[in-house]
C-alpha cells in the first residue's frame, strides 16, 4: 500500500477520534485502532514514514503512530 494512502487512512482515523474531550484518549484510540486493525506490514510502513519525517500526517495521527510498539 502506498505511504500516501496510509497517511490518509491514519488522518481519517484521527478525525474520528478528534471528538474525544481528552487529547490522550484520542491518541490512545487512534493507536488502538491501528494496532488492532492494520496489518503488521502497514504498521511498519507508517512507522517508517513517520521516522522519515511523516509528511502529511496530522498531529494526532503522528502522536499515535509514535506511541505504537515497534514490530
Amino acid at each position: 500500500m502506498s505511504a500516501d494512502r496510509l497517511v490518509q487512512m491514519a488522518n481519517d482515523i484521527g478525525h474520528f477520534f478528534a471528538a474525544e474531550p481528552q487529547r490522550a484518549d484520542a491518541v490512545a484510540g487512534i493507536a488502538s485502532h491501528i494496532q488492532r486493525f492494520w496489518d503488521p506490514r502497514m504498521r511498519r510502513q507508517i512507522a517508517a514514514h513517520l521516522a522519515a519525517g511523516g509528511a502529511g500526517l496530522e498531529d494526532l495521527a503522528r502522536e499515535a503512530i509514535a506511541s505504537l510498539k515497534p514490530l
